[in-house]
C-alpha cells in the first residue's frame, strides 16, 4: 500500500489551502473529495478582504459583483444605506471559485480523487488508515480534515462546539429589473430571533438570499425565510437551489489535533461567531495546517491557530453577545458614521474584530451597552418592501 506523505480529506477552501501549502513545499499530497468539482455549496459567497488576500497569488477570483453599498433593516423596518467608495466584499459562486481553488491545488503538485467517501480512520504512532466507502484504505503519515462540521474527521478529533445555528439559503435567478436593483447592493436585515439575521447577496443573474438563528428554532427560522423573501418581492421567482446547513462554532478548549489528524476550517469549527463568516478562516487554518505538516511541526499548527484565528473567534463572540441582548444599539451603531467605519474595515481586512476592540472609544461604548437592561422585545410589525 502507498504510504502518502499527507491525505486532505475534503476540497472545500480549507481542504484546497492545506493541500497546495504542503504539495508546495514538496510534500506527496492526496486530496479524497466526496462530490465532483464543481459542485453547488450552500454558502453566501461573499468574500471580505481577508479571503481576498489570502488568495491574491493563487487565483483570479470569479466575482460576479463588488459591493460599494449595504442595506441595513431592522426586522423589516428602519432601513438606511451606506455607500463607500471601493468594494466592500466581492461575491462569488462557490462552484467557481472552489473549482479554481481545486486548479490551484492540482498546479502546485496535489492529487486529487473525486467521488471519494471517508467512513473511519484508524491510527498508530507512525501511519494514519482512512477506510473508504468503496471498502478500499488509504494510509498517510498525515491526515488534514477539511469534511465539514459533521464529517468523519471531526468526530475523530473530537471537536467540541459553543455555538450551532442554522442557515437558510436560496439561489434565485432573478430578471434584469431585480439584477439591476441589487448590482452593488446587499442587504442585511437583524431578525426577531435572538442573534438572526438575513441577507441578500446579488451574483449577477441570480440573487442569494437567506437567514441564520440559533438551532433549536427551526420552524422559527423556516418562517423568518418565508417572510423575508416575501417581504422582498421574490416569493414569485423559483428558487434553483433551496438548501440548509448547520454551522457550528468551536469551543475555544476543543483540539484542533488528535495524533497525526489535523481539522481545519468548518470541521474544526473555525469561523467568526457573530458575522458566522466562515471562508477567511478555512483559507488560513488550511494553509496553517498544510504549512505544519511541511514543516514537520503538527503542534505548530495549534499553537498558530491559537495566535492567529482564536482573538477573532473571541472578539467574535463578545459582539454576538452583545448583538443577541441590544440588536436594536448594533443598528443603531451601523447608521453612525464610526460604525459604519468599523464595518468597512472589517469586510475590507484592515482592522479584525479583536483589533477593533482595543480601541479605547469603542470599549467605553460597548460598556455602556453592558450596563443597559435588555428591552423588551416587541412583535414584528408589517414591513414595506426593502
Amino acid at each position: 500500500m502507498i504510504v502518502w506523505d499527507l491525505v486532505v480529506v475534503g476540497a472545500g477552501p480549507a481542504g484546497l489551502s492545506a493541500a497546495r501549502a504542503a504539495a508546495r513545499a514538496g510534500v506527496r499530497t492526496l486530496v479524497v473529495e466526496r462530490a465532483e468539482h464543481p459542485r453547488y455549496k450552500t454558502c453566501g459567497g461573499g468574500l471580505i478582504g481577508t479571503s481576498l488576500a489570502a488568495v491574491r497569488d493563487r487565483i483570479e477570483v470569479p466575482a460576479h459583483d463588488r459591493v460599494t453599498r449595504v442595506t441595513f433593516t431592522r426586522e423589516g423596518r428602519r432601513e438606511f444605506t451606506r455607500r463607500h467608495d471601493s468594494p466592500v466584499v466581492t461575491m462569488v459562486r462557490r462552484e467557481e471559485f472552489d473549482d479554481r481553488l481545486r486548479a490551484a491545488a492540482v498546479a502546485a503538485g496535489a492529487q486529487m480523487r473525486e467521488r471519494v467517501a471517508v467512513r473511519a480512520i484508524e491510527q498508530d504512532p507512525e501511519v494514519v488508515r482512512l477506510r473508504l466507502a468503496d471498502g478500499t484504505s488509504l494510509a498517510a503519515r498525515a491526515v488534514i480534515g477539511a469534511d465539514g462540521s459533521s464529517g468523519v474527521t471531526a468526530r475523530h478529533v473530537g471537536v467540541a462546539y459553543r455555538q450551532v445555528d442554522l442557515g437558510l439559503e436560496l439561489e434565485v435567478p432573478v430578471p434584469p429589473a431585480e439584477q439591476e436593483r441589487w448590482r452593488g447592493r446587499l442587504l442585511l436585515d437583524w431578525g426577531t430571533m435572538p442573534g438572526s439575521y438575513g441577507w441578500v447577496f446579488p451574483k449577477g443573474d441570480r440573487l442569494t438570499v437567506g437567514v441564520i438563528a440559533g438551532r433549536g428554532a427551526g420552524e422559527g427560522t423556516r418562517d423568518y425565510l418565508r417572510r423575508f423573501v416575501d417581504r422582498l418581492g421574490l416569493s414569485d421567482l423559483p428558487a434553483e437551489h433551496d438548501s440548509g446547513h448547520l454551522t457550528r462554532c468551536r469551543a475555544e478548549d476543543s483540539p484542533l489535533r488528535h495524533g497525526r489528524v489535523l481539522v481545519v476550517g468548518d470541521a474544526a469549527g473555525l469561523l467568526e461567531p457573530w458575522s458566522r463568516e466562515g471562508i477567511s478562516f478555512a483559507l488560513r487554518s488550511g494553509e496553517l495546517a498544510g504549512a505544519a505538516v511541511a514543516a514537520g511541526d503538527l503542534a505548530g499548527y495549534e499553537r498558530a491557530v491559537a495566535e492567529r484565528l482564536v482573538p477573532s473567534m473571541r472578539a467574535g463572540y463578545r459582539l454576538l453577545d452583545l448583538f443577541t441582548r441590544r440588536p436594536e444599539a448594533f443598528h443603531a451603531l451601523l447608521a453612525t458614521p464610526p460604525g459604519w467605519r468599523m464595518f468597512v474595515q472589517f469586510c475590507q481586512g484592515r482592522a479584525s474584530f479583536d483589533e477593533m476592540l482595543t480601541r479605547r472609544p469603542i470599549r467605553a461604548a460597548l460598556a455602556v451597552l453592558d450596563r443597559l437592561p435588555a428591552p423588551r422585545r416587541q412583535p414584528a410589525s408589517a414591513s414595506t418592501r426593502s
